[in-house]
């Protein structure tokens, strides 16, 4: 505080002595100078407290120096014994002082020593930030559907009974009936703290109408009732330097399109991210890793066996690498390669088990997948023994799993580039391959149990890739600021196990794979925090039974 005072002492200080003449103690060289005068001290001072820069206390001292060489010619020759009262002129003075009231003011306000005490410490290190979206959606589903498209989902939660003696339908998806006019909204909440030097911590909250991981989007209705928030990010993080450590529930780490994660995925775990710099235009190379649980065994499985099961726990491993090139001021590339391994989310087989014996589980049921949207190629999980003498009647509550092992090459290419009148151009592409895929080995492994994914001659119908192609035109693609518009056309090929089919897009033929087709939209920012957008996406199956989904959607985003 006493730091504070003195600042304030001494660009009061100055000020009053600029502001009126300083008279001489002792007679002036022949040569002007100020060197010695109490003006050249207070501004030195001023200097050393960092209330002016050394550029703006020299432009002061240069200023001094002109105006007493100006005051020495008009004046007759000094004598031995004379006393001088150099003039300073007001336009000069008062360009001083408010200068060095600008100063004061800002670095006041910027360390809170103008009012101390009026706002408190801890909201200097807060951060909050938020947004809103109400969405209009509706679906429109061919006529000529197949309407035996499995719910695999739903068939988990459920365990759907597969005796062959009974009529009951596995669950269904809705493949022929339109859903008009989904009123739709997603709200979220964050707050980031400052820690200290390099340390912040992150926590938000959003909306959802189930803890599905791909989606924070909620459908209004329900007889008016309220609406679920969920935890939605809550990490902490170390900063030093070029890299950063991220431990916790997180933003996507990775440079990626929604072909392979959906824009709202959080990620579960540990990443480390680098980003260099050094080439010319600020661009630079980057890098990242990340190591996150996707699901853990319960630490009683089974529950109703005196055995227990070691630790069968899923993972998803990462590592990417890029480079971020500006070439020149109006174009600029973005290149990344990753490799991702989804780690024992593969399903298993399991021994024969003696459920009609009232157990509850089998030996492999862990494997059976969390959430699951469609697409992935999938077998029975569970070996079920029959009672003897009742074997039409046992009962057969099944679980299906993947077949395929998931070890991903991800590439991602961006262009961006400057075009008339601020008009802004970009092309971008995304490919990933399955490196594990291998229809023999998913039969062998699956031990003639995979439920679907057949053509008409009862052979697999499957494939390894994904792609997609973007471009978009407009004027300030980001949407920051009022009046900012965009255009944008797409294509994406998605196969049946080219990913997993649970964390992409929920949107494009309403999530997971085996699907293909266009989107197509456009944006408008009505101010700097408030924007529109409209979409259409048209898809269909790549392989197997007809199933074409179109969905428009119609939205206003708010942000704060």
């Amino acid at each position: 505080m006493n730091r504070q005072i003195s600042r304030w002492t001494l660009a009061v200080a100055v000020a009053a002595t600029l502001a009126g003449p300083v008279r001489a103690q002792t007679p002036e060289p022949e040569t002007p100078s100020v060197s010695g005068n109490t003006t050249v001290h207070l501004i030195r001072l001023l200097v050393e407290q960092g209330v002016i820069t050394e550029v703006q206390a020299q432009g002061l001292l240069d200023q001094a120096r002109r105006d007493a060489l100006a005051e020495q010619r008009r004046q007759p020759q000094v004598q031995e014994g004379d006393v001088r009262v150099p003039y300073i002129p007001e336009t000069v003075r008062e360009g001083i002082r408010e200068e060095v009231k600008e100063e004061v003011m800002a670095q006041a306000r910027r360390e809170n020593w103008a009012a101390p005490n009026t706002v408190p410490d801890w909201t200097s290190r807060i951060t909050l930030s938020g947004d809103v979206r109400v969405r209009n959606e509706s679906r429109f589903l061919a006529d000529d559907n197949s309407d035996l498209i499995v719910d695999f989902q739903e068939w988990n939660e459920d365990k759907y009974d597969v005796r062959l003696d009974d009529d009951t339908l596995p669950p269904l998806l809705n493949t022929r009936k339109d859903r008009e006019n989904l009123m739709r909204i997603r709200a979220r909440f964050g707050l980031e703290a400052e820690l200290g030097k390099q340390w912040s911590a992150g926590v938000r909250l959003a909306t959802g109408s189930s803890d599905s991981p791909v989606s924070t989007t909620q459908t209004l209705g329900g007889g008016l009732s309220k609406k679920d928030i969920w935890l939605d990010r809550a990490h902490i993080r170390w900063t030093p330097g070029a890299w950063s450590f991220t431990a916790g529930r997180a933003d996507n780490p990775f440079v990626s399109t929604d072909i392979l994660y959906s824009d709202e995925l959080a990620f579960d775990g540990v990443s480390a991210a680098w980003r260099g710099t050094g080439m010319a235009r600020g661009g630079g190379f980057f890098g990242t890793l990340g190591a996150f649980p996707l699901e853990y065994l319960s630490d009683d499985f089974p529950s109703d066996e005196q055995n227990k099961t070691e630790s069968e726990d899923k993972w998803l491993f990462g590592a990417q690498l890029g480079v971020n090139w500006r070439f020149t001021d109006q174009n600029s590339l973005l290149a990344a390669v990753a490799y991702y391994d989804f780690d024992n989310i593969r399903g298993q087989g399991s021994q024969q088990c003696f459920l009609y014996l009232d157990y509850q589980t089998c030996d492999t049921d862990w494997s059976a997948p969390a959430f699951m949207q469609k697409g992935n190629t999938v077998f029975l999980l569970r070996d079920i023994a029959l009672e003897p003498g009742n074997e039409a009647a046992t009962a057969q509550p099944q679980l299906v799993g993947l077949a395929s092992e998931f070890q991903l090459l991800d590439i991602n290419l961006r262009w961006d580039t400057s075009l008339f009148r601020d008009y802004q151009l970009r092309m971008a592409a995304n490919y990933v391959h399955n490196l594990a895929y291998d229809e023999d080995e998913m039969l062998e492994h699956s031990e003639g149990q995979i439920y679907n994914n057949f053509d008409f001659n009862g052979e697999l119908e499957s494939g390894s890739d994904a792609w997609m192609l973007q471009a978009a035109f407009g004027e300030g693609l980001d949407l920051k600021r009022s009046g900012d518009w965009q255009m944008f056309l797409g294509y994406k090929y998605i196969e049946p196990d080219a990913l997993p089919d649970g964390f992409n897009d929920s949107t494009f033929h309403l999530g997971g794979t085996n699907a293909k087709g266009y989107f197509l939209g456009g944006a408008y920012a009505f101010t700097d925090r408030l924007s529109t957008r409209g979409r259409w996406l048209s898809a269909e199956e790549v392989y197997g039974q007809p199933f074409a989904i179109d969905v428009l959607q119609l939205e206003l985003n708010a942000r704060f």
